[in-house]
């Protein structure tokens, strides 16, 4: 497992597609987005086992979510992980 700190605006890439960016942070919680391909399924961590394992919906479009070029310019890339 990797652990590393973020502070606001700070984003973790995971391989090609997959970005997750620190979005507010506050006393005891912080809140993260998730840009990832429309295919990919992101679950929580509180849903349960069976629900898993059901198949994922299909995707609504293929094309992966552009970031608005205010949101580019304030990630700050993590080396490499």
């Amino acid at each position: 497992m990797l652990v590393v700190s973020r502070k606001k605006h700070e984003f973790i890439q995971i391989g090609e597609d997959i970005v997750i960016k620190v979005i507010k942070t506050s006393r005891g919680s912080v809140k993260i987005g998730i840009d990832a391909p429309g295919g990919t399924r992101v679950l929580r961590g509180e849903l349960s086992i069976e629900e898993l394992f059901e198949p994922a919906p299909k995707p609504l479009s293929r094309r992966p979510r552009q970031l608005a070029p205010k949101e580019q310019d304030s990630m700050q890339p993590v080396g490499a992980l």
